[in-house]
């Protein structure tokens, strides 16, 4: 399967959700292709994202 959302929706959300995680660590990306990227500046973006959904979620089962 190509890199296709379920929703078409959520694309755009879960862009900004990653230029925001990105921005909260340090991490310049620009829209498009971000393929300059270090394993290390990736792996921070996406480890908090994952961060974020987990508190997300705690939260709400409070």
């Amino acid at each position: 399967m190509a890199n296709k959302s379920v929703v078409p929706q959520a694309r755009e959300a879960l862009n900004k959700f990653k230029m925001e995680s990105a921005s909260e660590v340090g991490v310049n990306l620009k829209q498009g292709y971000n393929g300059d990227l270090t394993s290390k500046q990736a792996g921070s973006v996406g480890g908090q994202m994952v961060k974020k959904m987990i508190q997300s979620y705690e939260n709400g089962m409070k």
